[in-house]
């Protein structure tokens, strides 16, 4: 071991060995990530948290994310990647939005990462969560028969899109109960709204 790998071993931190890729590190780190925010709430994920979980030092994180708001950044886009893929195959407005809700429904990281973008001027992670959401909504509009071929159709599909956020925000809260309805009654009512053949 190299006099530099010793100094940082005696410090408590432990070097990435060398066959793991530094992508390999991100992927360890955004896992720990996750586990973290669902053991804590994802408001309440610290780096030192996640650096301890993944077994970096807590320095040892800022080589992958250089602050909290850039990791969370990271496990939105995640979460968009699965929902895109899990829309595309459930099929139909209705099961795509079912399937949304179960996915939204179970994270809490959408809802973190909306507070963690910047007010202006983003960097690389703000560039990766806006692609992966437009994915999503490209795969909503696919998925629901809703085109986006113009500007009124594209404003129908962050629509619907918005409109499914907040549901599984109101279920996941417990308040869509307390207002009467049921998570069923209201995806056909959207459906009913805004699915194309």
């Amino acid at each position: 071991m190299s006099e530099a790998a010793l100094a940082v071993t005696r410090q408590g931190r432990k070097p990435r060995p060398q066959h793991v890729s530094k992508a390999q590190s991100r992927s360890q780190i955004l896992e720990a990530a996750r586990r973290v925010a669902a053991r804590d709430g994802a408001r309440d994920l610290s780096l030192r948290s996640v650096a301890a979980e993944a077994g970096f030092a807590p320095a040892g994180l800022y080589g992958y994310f250089r602050s909290k708001d850039e990791l969370l950044l990271a496990l939105a886009a995640d979460d968009l990647t699965q929902l895109a893929r899990a829309m595309r195959d459930a099929g139909g407005l209705k099961g795509a939005a079912a399937t949304a809700l179960a996915l939204l429904g179970g994270t809490e990281t959408m809802a973190a990462a909306s507070q963690a973008l910047p007010r202006e001027g983003g960097g690389d992670a703000e560039r990766l969560f806006n692609g992966r959401m437009i994915a999503a909504l490209r795969a909503l509009s696919e998925v629901s028969g809703l085109p986006s071929d113009n500007r009124q159709n594209q404003c129908d599909v962050v629509l619907v899109a918005a409109a499914l956020a907040g549901l599984a925000l109101l279920e996941r809260s417990g308040r869509l109960g307390a207002l009467g309805f049921q998570t069923g009654e209201i995806l056909s009512r959207l459906e009913s709204r805004f699915a194309h053949p």
